[in-house]
């Protein structure tokens, strides 16, 4: 019998997908569920989007793109960061990448050797963690709470820093949580992690969705960090796989010979689409679409407070509330079980994004219209009020 590599056990299913199959089962059964699982917005791809990659498919433009991407969509992506964070990137430095797990995969597989400690807030997404395993790393989780907004901060990467410790991988506005970190916090952790000639990892597929200040982008503190950034959330473009990745000067090189092996390159009718997703036109669209992300995160917010559940940390970015629901079930796992069976309105719970009382948790991802949320609200409380009765009841008995 095969036994297969021993780093697969170290990588942790989604649990989600087992609710979400559940879902699913219970639609088509013909039951009407509220989605508040998915991280995935429910906004169409802007029409000059699809234009773009339709038009490259009729007019036989899919052969493969140089390892690096196209260069028009590079200088597209330069033009960006000049425009947005007032940063001068040569296009040189940018990779484009199936997805922003593509580029993650990518700076990994340069960066981490066998046994390297890679540092990562505790809760977070499961993937980072996965992926570090599966370059044999060690993903050293530190908890992080509503002391520092759910953020590794620079005091905590100087306290379990080790020597076995290579770098760091943040995330602003991360996910699960939607929070972001400050920007003399970030400067703070680029000039500390510089000092020990580690290496910073910045996961910025959320940029664009901020709902109270810009979120700050490494790039602005240093030209010495890998910084991840994705398509698929603010610019609507899930499906399409297609992200990118900025390096250092002096990892251009090495880069690039790691996209020739491991990819070729990203999908080239992606490519093209993206190009457009820089268009004016459809950046006034997607505007429209963070300014109803958080009139959606403003509503569900107040209603999920309404109802009692505890959120150390106000969400500033992203698509989701990271609550606290110990006052209602000591196992958030079995809460979102039941919510699903009972009430169908489909949330995630804590232990996806790590074990830092993940067991109190449950992520709502705000990613569907204001009428389903308040539809799924109207079932949630109805939910906790036969909880409520029937814990009054039992207590009677």
């Amino acid at each position: 019998m095969i036994s297969g590599a021993e780093r697969i056990n170290r990588i942790n299913p989604f649990y989600v997908m087992e609710l979400l199959a559940r879902a699913r089962e219970l639609e088509r059964q013909g039951r009407h569920v509220v989605h508040m699982e998915i991280g995935e917005p429910d906004f169409p791809t802007p029409q000059r989007v699809i234009n773009a990659g339709m038009k490259a498919i009729r007019s036989g433009d899919v052969k493969y793109t140089p390892a690096m991407g196209l260069p028009e969509l590079r200088s597209a992506i330069a033009a960006w960061y000049r425009k947005r964070y007032d940063v001068a990137l040569s296009s040189d430095r940018i990779v484009v990448t199936p997805g922003a797990s593509g580029a993650l995969l990518l700076a990994l597989g340069a960066l981490v050797n066998p046994g390297d400690e890679i540092m990562l807030g505790d809760p977070a997404y499961p993937c980072n963690r996965n992926f570090v395993c599966l370059f044999d790393g060690d993903p050293k989780l530190v908890p992080v709470d509503a002391t520092t907004d759910f953020q590794l901060s620079c005091q905590l990467i100087q306290r379990n820093w080790t020597e076995k410790t290579c770098g760091a991988l943040i995330a602003s506005p991360s996910n699960p949580t939607g929070t972001q970190i400050a920007p003399t916090e970030l400067k703070a952790i680029v000039r500390w992690i510089d000092a020990r000639s580690g290496f910073l990892l910045s996961d910025e597929i959320y940029h664009g969705l901020e709902y109270d200040e810009r979120a700050v982008s490494a790039l602005e503190m240093t030209d010495n960090v890998f910084v991840i950034n994705s398509f698929s959330k603010y610019f609507g473009m899930t499906g399409w796989r297609i992200g990118w990745l900025v390096v250092p000067d002096d990892w251009i090189e090495r880069i690039e010979k790691l996209a020739q092996n491991i990819f070729i390159a990203a999908p080239t009718h992606s490519q093209y689409a993206a190009v457009a997703a820089f268009d004016p036109e459809t950046e006034k669209e997607t505007e429209e679409r963070r300014c109803e992300f958080r009139r959606r995160r403003d509503y569900l917010h107040g209603q999920l407070l309404r109802l009692g559940f505890r959120i150390p940390s106000r969400p500033r970015g992203a698509f989701y509330i990271y609550a606290d629901c110990s006052r209602f079930s000591r196992d958030s796992s079995r809460f979102a079980t039941e919510l699903l069976e009972e009430a169908a309105v489909a949330v995630t719970p804590g232990k996806d994004f790590g074990i830092n009382a993940a067991e109190h948790y449950l992520r709502f991802a705000y990613t569907t219209s204001i009428e389903n949320l308040k539809e799924g609200v109207r079932r949630l409380e109805k939910f906790l009020d036969s909880r409520s009765r029937l814990s009054v009841d039992g207590a009677a008995d």
